[in-house]
């Protein structure tokens, strides 16, 4: 495995069951010094008057995702400028993705975009006990991550690999083909 730096900013995006909060707690708890945020915590925390994300958004939902991304940026800014690896995770799609890179002001910042087929999605959505879609589907968004999200970082096909080996591939791979200057 590649040597990790003392310090640094990991973004796993992808869509909902890619396995980004499962991936994201395995490689933080493999890091030393390290912090997971969990980006969607920030909307959670709106209790009344939340507009949430839908395929045709309000302004306001936009208004409140944005808000979401810039309070998760600036929360890894904070504990990487206290000496701790981050490692953030959030549904980041298209144009939104440059976005938050440019947020997120720390360096090295890497991204890491989980990708699995929709196939293997519908699967882990299945056996999550929870659906996270209601209006959204799983092709809406996969087209969206595939065809509109930039390809910046590190994209990976999980569909295939147990989250312990997407994990050893992200130690493997993302200090030499995920960072982002």
């Amino acid at each position: 495995m590649s040597p990790a730096p003392e310090q640094a900013v990991i973004l796993i995006t992808g869509i909902q069951a890619a396995g980004k909060s499962t991936v994201a707690q395995m490689l933080a708890e493999r890091l030393p010094r390290s912090v997971h945020v969990r980006g969607d915590l920030f909307r959670r925390m709106v209790v009344n008057g939340r507009a949430d994300m839908t395929p045709e958004p309000s302004a306001e939902a936009v208004r409140q995702l944005r808000l979401r991304y810039r309070l998760t940026a600036a929360t890894c800014d904070e504990y990487a400028e206290n000496g701790f690896t981050v490692v953030a995770q959030d549904v980041v799609l298209g144009d939104h993705l440059a976005e938050m890179v440019g947020l997120i002001r720390r360096r090295p910042l890497f991204v890491v975009v989980l990708a699995p087929r929709p196939e293997v999605v519908a699967a882990r959505e299945a056996a999550r006990g929870k659906n996270a879609y209601d209006r959204w589907t799983i092709d809406l968004l996969d087209n969206g991550l595939r065809t509109a999200t930039p390809r910046l970082g590190l994209w990976l096909d999980t569909s295939d690999q147990t989250p312990g080996q997407t994990v050893d591939e992200i130690l493997d791979r993302a200090w030499t083909e995920a960072g982002i200057r």
